[in-house]
């Protein structure tokens, strides 16, 4: 587990400056905010939760959470 609370505040500047917030893609994801926060925060894992987000932000979600993710990225298979 690899907790990144300055990432989650970065994340959380970047996804208002995109125009959207946590509570969005809650809502988009049919999750609670607490989902969204906690897979951000990197207590947990969700391919589901790091795809909307790194969507949301123009990125893939190998670059946004590298360490949950093997060194072969083209398929952004998520690490177990």
């Amino acid at each position: 587990m690899h907790i990144d609370l300055i990432r989650h505040l970065l994340i959380r500047k970047r996804l208002r400056d995109a125009g959207s917030s946590i509570s969005a893609l809650a809502r988009e994801l049919s999750v609670a905010p607490e989902t969204v926060t906690i897979v951000s925060q990197g207590y947990r894992k969700s391919h589901r939760v790091q795809t909307a987000i790194a969507e949301t932000l123009g990125v893939t979600p190998s670059e946004l959470f590298p360490e949950r993710y093997d060194k072969q990225e083209e398929m952004h298979t998520p690490r177990n």
